[in-house]
Parts: C-alpha cells; structure tokens; sequence
C-alpha cells in the first residue's frame, strides 16, 4: 500500500485549513497508513447553552422589524395616555368631592331654623352676627347650583370616556398586529433552524418535544408580547402617575404611604421569578409527554398488535403528573403572593386614612378633596399594580417558552445544511475515499461505530458492502451524505475533503434507495417529483417505468395524482419503494447509494427493478448494501465489513478464494438456500398431492422472508404449478375494476369534524367532579375576595360622610372604626385569596390532566382505519392534546374563581347600591347591559377565530410534524427548503386571522374600558338632580355609584375571561367529539367472545376489503384460504396483491366489507380484540421499537403480565441479541432511541424478534421477518421462526 496519498482538503473562505492533524502510523496490519485526527469543534458560543440563563423581558421581541417596533410604540404611547387618564380623573373627582362637602356643609347649616343666608354668608336669624364653625371661620352659602356644577363635571367624564375609546383600540390593535407579525417570524425562523441542524442534532431530541414546543411554547411566548404588554404599560403609567398625584397633592401622606410600597413591589418580584421558574419546569414536563404521545401515535400498530395501550396511557400519564404537581405549586404560590399584596394594599388604606384625616381634621392642611385625590391616586396605583401581576406571569411563561425556542434559533448547526458556502467542483469523477475514519454517534459516545475504516470506491464502480448487522455499513454511507463528521480522518470526493464541499450540492450528486423508504403525504407525482423539483410529467412517468412503478399507479383511479398517504401509508412496501427507486432515478444522480433497495419487492417486481438498478448503475459510482448473493456477485467490487472496519476487497471469486468474511456468509446462504429448497420443494409435493390447498392450506401466516428473499429461480422451483391453483380462489388481485360495494366510511368521518358547537359547561364540569371540595372551597374563598370591593365601596363613602359632620370628635371616632375594618378586611384577603389560587390550580390542573389522558386514551382506543384519515396524522393529533386539553383550563379551574368573584362582586354591590337609592342604581344599571354586551361580542368573535386559528396551525403542524420525522429522507433528497417554503406558505391564514382578530379585539377593549367613564358621567348628574331635589345625602350617591361602578370593573373583568372560555367551549366539544366517537373495532370492551383452549385453526371465507380511505380500490376480492393449527403458510404474489392486508384482517385492524374470518370457528367480528391479539405475535419488515431501554422494548411483547429479566434474557439470546447487547457499556439498559434509530436494521429486527418470542403467540404473522439480516442471522432466525412455528 503507498505510503502517502495526494489529497485536496478545501478550506472554508476566510479560514485556515487547521482541521487536521497529520502523522504517519504503522496500523494493524504492520504496514504505514495516514492518520487525520479532527481537532474538536469547540463552539464560542458555549455560555449560551448554560440552561440557568433565561432570557430578559426584552430579548422577547428580538425578531422585531422597524415597522414592529414603531407600532409597539405607538400602540404603547396610547396605553400610556390610557395609563394617564384614571389619575386625570382624579382631580375632576377631588374638585366634585370639595363641591359635595361644601353643598352638604351649606345644606346642614341652612336646615337649622335660627341660621339664614345673607350675603353668600350663613347668618345668626336673630343677631347680626356672622355664624362661625369650630374652627372660627365663617360659612359661605348661595354660591352653589349644584346641578349646573354636576353638568359640568358629567362633560368632563364623556370627554375623557371617548378619548380612551379611540387609544383603547389603538392600544391593543397595533400592539397585537405587531406581535403577530413577530410571532410568524419566529415560527418561520424556529422551524428553518431545526430543518438547518445536523442528524445527530435530533439523534438527541425528540420529534414529540419539537412539535410540542413549536405549538405550545411558541403560543406562550406569543401571549408575552401581545396585548399584555399594552395591559401592563397602561397599569404601570396609572401606578406611577397616582402616586406622583399623590406627591404633588399631598407629599406627606404620599411619603407615608410609600414607605410601605416596597413590600408589594417585592412581592411582585419573587412571584415573577417563581413562576418562571416553575413554567419551565411545567413545560418541560409537557414537553416529554408531548414526545411520549407522538411517539406512540407514529407507532400506532406496533401498539395495536401487542396490546400496549393501557401501558401506552400509563407511561404517558408518568409525565403527567410531573407536570400537574409543578402547576399545583405555581397556583399555591400565585394566590400567597396575590393575598400577600392585598394584605398590603388594605394595611396601608388602614393608615392613610387614619394620618390623612388627621391633616385635614387637626391641622387643616389637606380639604377632603384634596385627602382623596391622594388617598385615590396611590390607591389606583397599588391597585393597578396589583392588576399587573396576571401580565407578569405571562411574561414570566413566555420567557421560560422562549429559552429553548431562541437557544434553538441562536445554536449553528455543526453540519449546515442550508449553507452557501463550501466548493462545487466543476467535474466530477466519482471516486470516494475513507482515510482512518473513526466515528460514535453523538447519542451514543461510548460505542465506536466505525473504527480506523481505511477504503477506496473508484469512480463508475459499482461496490458492495458485505458484513453482519451493526458491523457500519449503513454508517459509513451516512458519513458521505454528510449527516454526521467523522470524530477522527476524513471522507473525500475526488480528492477533496467532503466537508470543504457545499452540502447542498454533494447531496444532489446523491441518488440514495432504503431499505425502508419514505414517502410524503402528497401525490404520487409529487413523491417523486421531490427527486428533481424541475421535472415534467414525462421525466417523471418515465422515472415510473423504469423503476417497474408505471403499470400499478395507472391501474390506480388517480393515476399519478393519487395520495400515498402519511408515510406512504396507503401503499404496499413493495409500491413504496417502487416510487422511492423513481424517486433516486429522476435526480440523474452521479452516485447511487442503494441501501437494502429490492428488499422490499415482490420476486417479479425485483427481478425487473434490478435489471433497472443494472442499468441506471452504469457509469455511475455505486455503492450497494445486501445480504443477498444475487443482488452483490455482480459487483464490481465487494469490500467486507467487520467491527467498524473493511477487512477485505475484491471481487467475488478472489473473496472466496481468501475465506474470510465474505466466504462466510456465501457458505451460510448457500446452505440455507439448499435447506429451504429441499423443504419447500416437499411441502409443494405435499400441497399438491391433496389438491386442497386453497381449503386446507397452513396459515401461520409466515411470509417467510427467507423463501421470497431467495433468488427468483428458487421460487418457480417451489411453486411451479401451486401459484395457479391457489389464485384460482385467493383472489388476491390487487387494482382492478372497483366493484358496486364500497365504503363510505371516510367521506362519513371527516365530515363530522367539521362542524363543532361549543361543550356545554355542564359536562366540562362533571369531568371535574372529582374536585368538587377544592372548587367548593375555592369558590367560597372567591365569594370573599368578591365582596371585598363592594365592601370598599362602603367604607370610602363613610369617611366621605365624616367630613361634613359638625364635631370633630365624631368625626375622629368615625374614622378610626373605618382604618380597624381595613385592617380586617385585609387580613381575610390574603387567607382567602391563597386559598382560592391553591384549590382551582389543583382542580385546574387535575382536570387537564384526567382530559389529556382520557383524550390520549380515546386516541388509542381508535380502529386503525381513523389514523389512516390525514386530519388524524400523528403531529395534529399530539397537537391537538397538548392545546385543547390546557385550553379546556378556561372553563373551569382558575376561571371559576375568578367568575365567582366577578358574581359576587356584581351581587353585593346591587344590594348595597339598591338599599340606600334605587333610582340612582337604576339610572347607573342601564350602562351594564354595554358592558355585557362588548364581552359577549369579543366572545363570538373569539369562538371563530379559535376555529380558524386551530384549523391553519394544524395544518402548519402536520407539515412539521413530517418535515421532523422524516428528516433523513428530507436530508438526503436535499429538500430542507421546500419543506421551510412550504410550511412557511401555511402561517399566511393563521396571520390573516390575527390581524382580523386584532381590529375586533381593540374595538371591544376601547368601548368596555370608556363605558366605566360614560356610566360616571350619567350617574353624577342625576345624583346631583336627586341631592337638589329629593335631598338624598351626599355620601349616599358615592356608595351608590362606587359600588355599582366597582361591580361593572367586575363584569368587564369576567367578560375579559369570555375569550378563553369561548376557546375551553370549543376545544371542549373537540374532545368530546373524540371521546364519544365509538370506534368501529373497540379494543377497551371487554365484551366480545373468548375460549380457553385456543387452537390457532383460521379461516378466511368470502372476503372482500376496500381500505376506507380510498374506497374506490377492491383490495381484496373473495379471499377463501383455511389453515389448521400448527400449520406454516407462505403468502406470495406481486407487491399490492393483498399479503399485508389479509395480516392486517387477522389482527382486526380492519373488519372484511363482505364475507367473515373465522378463528377456531368464531367469526372474528365477535371476538373481544385484546384476548384474540394477545394470541398473535407479529414481526414485520419495518420494525417499530420505542424510545425506552432494549429490556423495556422486549418486554413490550406482552402487555398482559409481568415479564420478568430471565425471560428478556432468554428471548435475546435465542433471537441472537444477547451477545451484542452485553457489549454495550450498559446492556439491557441502552436507549434504542427514537424509533431504534441507535440501532442498526439488523439489530432492530432482531429485537422485534425477540420480542414476539417473549409473546409466545398461538398465531405467529412474519412479514419479511428477516429480510433486514444479514446471512448468518437470517439463517439463525429463519431457524428461530420454524422452532416457533413448530411449537
């Protein structure tokens, strides 16, 4: 070997080349190789990844354009102006009070028969002495038309009431508009930096966390830049300007107040930090039950065929309730620090009455007037400050949401997909080298993959690699495609270093064909159209016909424009890769990458498909992984693969010649090839001599992969004749002329979704039943916290009352009873007010809980057909549990407290209003209606958004949701972009619906805020009329008008709830929607038939299938076949023809149109489905694992009892696993990751195997059981599967 090689290893622009190191080194072989080791990437960004550090307030709107900005101003400028307008009320207000006081003083005085009015000056009747009061000052009278003063003031209040109108809307119009314009941005830029990260970025995340974050957190952080910001500035103006009303009124009782102030603004603080803290939590929580959900959903048969479901809704669950204990303490410690606040704010009203009426009272510095204006301004502030805490938490939440959302968006990728940069060579030649290519996967450090792998592909060639599984074959063609960089040495293309090469264009050089292809849920035509975006119909039928696809898809109804369904669903295997090998074909690739491609085809399809794959290969580098001797002999060149190494090269006689790895395995498959030719030749002869196959043939519904994965001469030397007289009644023809009879049980389904009126509350409320006591005590704690404002109400008028008394000990004594009762009422609010958060964040949060799992559980309870309907994928289904069952929250839970509240509010404050003036409440009550009525409007206009809103995100979900799961397909086809464009194409009507809603939300808001000012404005003038004219006492009109006023602020506030209670309505009715649905196949009832001597005897009598979402297609026409227990039956036949679909009828996942199977006699319809699956175990060709431990994924086998360790031990090594599993650092313990994606094909199956073994099923169903070995494993298992079958 030579002791050097030229290499080209380009450098990025701007950079130097210090990427590699280079020594020589004598390797294992004695002789000298070149060693590249790659420096470690140490990013400069690493304090950003420090999960303690979360972002600031402001960092929210990073993404903001200028126009966004400008509006966020102006939007915040008038809710300044709004912020400004209670305390400029204040002073119209003190000047009325002074007016009051006087009139009242003036009225009092003039009742005495010795007083009368001379001059503007109350007189003595019978002296000419002027009147003197205590404090030796005289008594001015005749100044005062209380009515026209009344007037006056009634005009200042309209004005002010339709200014905020006008900045209310523009308020939170703008600031809205503008967060949706932020909020399409982040979306778009949080999904193309995710669609942007390397493979082993998501090796270490899951699809389900993504999905949860890009719908749940992305909504937090949305609530955290919207109309709360324009809510808090407003809040926050109100709170300074009070208290600088105070300052400049009155500086000494303001000061005496302040001085207590910093107890709420700490209060504040530490329940922002609290709250952030514990929404993080929540929402990670959330987030693993997210990945749970989706997880399963994806993996829905695997979980149907072995019962997992109640384990499935437990795990699930686990997640849950970490979720709902973190909730629970955010409730607790909101209502401490909302009750700890009112506590403060009363204590201090306590105090400044006390000192206030002293300055008016002893040293007559203050006017009544003048005491109020101060007294009010500090107390609108505190309470405005107090209203702000809702608008902290949800800054809080959206800065928890937006830590891993900008983290994500701020993280560069270590492999950039959508880079400009790198170098395109101006020709390429083809050959492909690996120099001392070390490698582990990121999720799995402590497992070397590929150790030292030295080899050479020349160009034009074409190379197979041979080995066993797991030894990295499959690794060493994803290091080329670039999903992941070597740890040590380096990959070239021509010489030059693949990382100096533009990403984009290396993969368009790259035609790649899985063994398990994916196909998106598009058209046909699509499907492969994503192989070259500019390809004509003609490319594409062409690309069909020659990878032998042509003649299926136009034996379809729809020909080329026929969906495939989500994951290609809706087609066979062998149909799906027929469209993937089209797919590879159409990019005219310079190098072809055919892994297990064939392995999926029926024997005529792969003899053609390789015949095309012969033909398309020449003059392109090709390299080909295979297990079968047919599909690698003729290659150019066969390297060996053992241990993360290429052992040998050469062609196939040389590799013989030597005995090495190569030798081996042609040895164990010639053998077997032999074995299984002698035993299928005598069970033909056997079948063939009773002619009766049709009725009496074996069904253990094997499709022994070993007999259809031999070469195609086998086959017709097994079933020469047999074919023919089994077709003559299996009518498994596949395609043909639709008959009369079809299902129109789609076309049902998907219409009933349509259409859903809201839930009543009723029934969300009996989901909460449980919880009765926690609401029951939360609503009494909310009954109190409701009365203390009418209570307020009452209170304030009396000390208004004291000042026109005569004496001043009276009003002293007044007084101080008054600031006793603060102190009291103040007390009782922070108990109650902590009772009320703790007892509705429990029920709240239990509630959520018991929906997401029932809804989780009524998801799985489904017949597999409602998952095969698009609107039911598993990315809108995870969706949809993760919004509607929290959305659910604003129909019960805290919600209740806060409407209970509102009531209470509104029925204390008529009964005090009505007892002392009922005419003035009256008049002031005409006003509430408007109130009502803009809650009402916002709440149906709402309600449609929430419709419109639900329908595009979930579109825009079922995109991502597929972009993330098939993100190596996307990859490798190099189609990140398109899925970014496509996804970005759908936030287009969630925006639309945002900008509308906006406009409508501003209205509503402008109009209930200056309704308030428009109710003032009427009151004070007809209390003016009833004080002139029937004598009613002043004070009286201030209790009246405070607490009927203090009781609309209430009904605004529960009309302020009316949207997310339209939303709980609506997502309510959804989930109910799924929960009353009654699945055609319930595996729940526990009704059905069961038998205890269970045979395994199957027949199929008349059957007749059309799958329900394409009912135009008879799939199954008349299908007759009876099987004895014990028996073995191999099912062949083109791809399409009807195997997997008959599997699919014996395991229920559908029910026969017309005819019946029987099992042991019982018509399977009649059978309870969990006892007749738990009967059937199933290894399919694509074997599902889940995201759990191997001993967790074996153990999986069966759900219906207690699997112990020594029998996962047991079943490993008979599936030939243990050796292997015992070589990683933790055994049985390692995560298989997402899907088994830790784990190569061969391992997962044998996993699969393993754990239908630990089943021990009466009915074992392999489907392409081995097809994903390698030979000597094929061999082992295929002996496995006949000792199973055998017993």
């Amino acid at each position: 070997m030579p002791r050097s090689i030229s290499l080209r290893s380009m450098r990025k622009l701007g950079e130097e080349n210090e990427s590699f190191d280079y020594n020589e080194s004598p390797d294992v072989n004695g002789f000298h190789g070149n060693v590249y080791k790659v420096n470690q990437y140490k990013p400069t960004k690493a304090k950003k990844d420090d999960a303690s550090i979360r972002i600031s307030f402001f960092q929210l709107f990073r993404f903001a354009s200028c126009i966004d900005i400008f509006m966020m101003l102006i939007g915040s400028l008038c809710a300044f102006v709004h912020g400004l307008a209670q305390p400029l009320v204040l002073l119209v207000f003190g000047l009325l009070i002074d007016t009051f006081v006087k009139y009242d003083i003036e009225i009092r005085e003039l009742q005495d028969p010795e007083k009368e009015c001379v001059n503007n000056t109350i007189v003595w009747k019978n002296g000419s002495e002027f009147f003197h009061t205590e404090m030796n000052t005289t008594v001015e009278c005749g100044f005062l038309d209380i009515e026209a003063e009344m007037i006056r003031f009634a005009l200042y209040y309209v004005g002010i009431g339709c200014g905020i109108l006008v900045i209310g809307y523009f308020q939170i119009c703008l600031i809205v508009i503008a967060a949706a314009r932020q909020i399409k941005k982040i979306r778009k830029l949080y999904f193309r930096k995710v669609m942007r990260m390397e493979i082993g970025w998501f090796d270490c995340i899951s699809v389900g966390e993504l999905n949860s974050r890009m719908s749940d957190d992305i909504n937090k952080i949305n609530d955290a830049i919207a109309d709360q910001v324009g809510i808090f500035i407003q809040r926050f103006t109100t709170f300074i300007c009070g208290f600088m009303m105070g300052f400049v009124q009155g500086w000494k009782l303001t000061l005496v107040i302040i001085a207590v102030s910093p107890l709420i603004g700490v209060g504040a603080a530490l329940m922002a930090l609290f709250v952030a803290k514990l929404t993080g939590r929540e929402l990670l929580a959330y987030a693993k039950a997210g990945a749970v959900a989706d997880e399963v959903l994806s993996s829905i048969r695997t979980v149907a065929a072995f019962g997992g479901e109640k384990k499935e809704v437990e795990r699930y669950d686990k997640n849950l309730v970490l979720a709902q204990t973190w909730g629970i303490r955010k409730g607790l410690i909101m209502g401490f620090f909302t009750g700890y606040m009112w506590l403060i704010i009363f204590l201090c009203y306590a105090l400044a009455f006390w000192y206030g009426s002293s300055l008016v009272i002893d040293t007559m510095e203050y006017s009544p007037g003048t005491l109020l204006q101060v007294f009010l301004g500090v107390l609108v502030g505190a309470l405005n400050l107090g209203q702000a805490s809702p608008c902290l938490e949800a800054f809080a939440s959206g800065r928890g949401a937006a830590t891993s959302i900008y983290e994500t968006i701020d993280k560069e990728p270590n492999i950039d997909c959508l880079s400009e940069s790198g170098y395109k060579l101006d020709k390429v030649k083809g050959d492909i080298e690996f120099h001392n290519v070390t490698f582990h996967y990121p999720s799995r450090p402590d497992v070397k993959i590929l150790d030292q792998l030295n080899m050479v592909i020349q160009a034009g060639e074409t190379t197979a690699f041979v080995g066993p599984s797991g030894s990295g074959k499959s690794t060493a063609i994803q290091l080329f495609q670039r999903f992941y960089d070597p740890k040590e040495g380096m990959v070239t293309l021509d010489g030059h270093d693949i990382r100096g090469l533009n990403i984009q264009w290396l993969r368009s050089l790259i035609g790649i064909v899985e063994q398990e292809p994916v196909l998106f849920a598009t058209t046909i035509a699509e499907n492969i159209r994503y192989g070259r975006e500019d390809a004509t119909m003609e490319d594409i039928m062409q690309a069909a016909k020659e990878a032998n696809a042509y003649n299926f898809i136009m034996d379809l109804p729809q020909k080329f424009d026929t969906m495939v369904g989500k994951g290609g669903g809706q087609m066979s295997g062998g149909q799906k890769q027929r469209i993937a090998i089209a797919r590879a074909l159409i990019r005219n690739p310079r190098i072809l990458l055919l892994d297990m491609a064939t392995s999926a085809l029926g024997n005529e399809s792969e003899a053609i498909v390789q015949e095309a794959l012969d033909k398309v290969r020449m003059g392109r580098t090709t390299i080909s992984i295979a297990h079968r001797l047919s599909t690698i002999k003729n290659a150019d060149v066969i390297i060996g693969f053992e241990h993360g190494r290429a052992v040998e090269r050469g062609k196939h006689e040389e590799l013989l010649e030597r005995k090495g790895v190569y030798f081996t395995l042609v040895t164990l498959q010639s053998q077997g090839d032999k074995v299984l030719n002698e035993k299928s030749k005598a069970i033909a002869d056997e079948e063939l001599e009773d002619r009766n196959f049709s009725r009496h043939g074996s069904y253990c519904e094997s499709l022994r992969a070993s007999l259809r994965q031999r070469s195609k001469s086998h086959m017709s030397n097994i079933f020469p004749e047999v074919s023919t007289s089994v077709t003559g009644d299996i009518a498994l023809q596949a395609f043909s002329e639709p008959d009369d009879i079809r299902s129109k049980s789609a076309v049902i389904d998907g219409e009933e979704e349509d259409a859903v009126e809201p839930a009543p509350v009723t029934r969300i409320l009996k989901y909460n039943s449980p919880e009765w006591p926690y609401m029951l005590l939360g609503s009494i704690a909310a009954a109190i916290n409701g009365g203390v404002n009418p209570l307020y109400a009452l209170l304030f008028s009396q000390i208004l009352a004291t000042f026109s008394l005569p004496s001043k000990e009276e009003q002293k004594r007044d007084i101080d009873g008054v600031c006793v009762l603060f102190v009291f009422i103040g007390v009782i609010s922070f108990f109650t007010q902590m009772l009320q958060g703790y007892t509705f964040s429990k029920s709240g949060e239990l509630l959520t809980r018991r929906l997401r799992k029932l809804g989780f559980q009524a998801m799985l309870g489904q017949e597999t057909g409602w998952f095969d309907d698009h609107k039911n994928s598993p990315g809108a289904l995870t969706t949809r549990l993760a919004t509607d069952a929290s959305q659910v929250q604003g129909a019960t839970g805290s919600q209740i407290g806060m409407i209970v509240n509102s009531l209470t509010n509104i029925g204390v404050a008529i009964i005090i209003s009505f007892y002392f003036s009922w005419k003035l409440s009256l008049v002031i009550m005409c006003f509430l209606p408007f109130l009502a009525l803009s809650g009402g409007l916002q709440a149906k206009m709402m309600t449609g958004f929430a419709k419109e809103d639900k329908k595009a995100m979930e579109s825009a979900g079922q995109i991502s949701g597929e972009a993330l799961t098939n993100i190596r397909t996307i990859a490798g086809l190099g189609k990140e972009k398109k899925f970014v464009e496509m996804y970005k194409a759908l936030l287009k009507d969630p925006y639309k619906s945002a900008i509308k809603k906006a406009n409508i939300y501003g209205l509503c808001f402008g109009f209930a805020q200056s309704v308030v000012f428009m109710a003032n404005s009427a009151s004070y003038r007809y209390g003016g009329f009833l004080v002139s004219q029937e004598g009613l006492h002043f004070s009286y009109v201030f209790r009246v008008i405070s607490a009927i006023v203090t009781s609309g602020t209430a009904l605004g506030r529960a009309s302020s709830y009316t949207p997310d209670y339209a939303k709980a309505k609506i997502s309510a009715a959804r989930f109910f929607q799924l929960l009353d649905r009654v699945p055609k196949i319930s595996v729940y009832d526990g009704k059905g038939e069961k038998w205890s001597n269970f045979k395994g005897n199957i027949d199929f009598m008349d059957c007749k299938f059309t799958y329900p979402t394409r009912p135009d297609i008879q799939v199954l026409k008349g299908l007759t076949i009876s099987v004895k227990s014990g028996q073995t039956l191999a099912f062949v036949g083109s791809s399409g023809c009807g195997k997997s679909t008959s599997v699919q009828l014996l395991e229920r996942f559908y029910d026969p149109d017309q005819g019946k199977v029987l099992i042991d006699g019982h018509n399977s319809k009649k059978v309870n489905v969990s006892f007749l699956r738990s009967q059937i175990g199933i290894v399919s060709q694509e074997p599902i694992l889940f995201d759990c431990s191997i001993a967790d994924n074996i153990k999986y086998g069966n759900n219906f009892r207690e699997v112990s360790m020594n029998e996962v031990i047991s079943a490993a090594k008979k599936s030939q696993l243990h050796d292997f599993v015992m070589k990683l650092p933790n055994k049985y313990d390692t995560n298989v990751g997402a899907q088994g994606s830790q784990l190569s094909r061969g391992q997962k199956q044998r996993i699969a195997i393993a754990r239908a073994i630990v089943r021990d099923p009466k009915i074992l169903l392999l489907d392409e059981a081995t097809s994903a070995l390698d030979t000597e494993s094929e061999k082992v298992t295929a002996e496995i599967c006949s000792h199973l079958t055998g017993n």
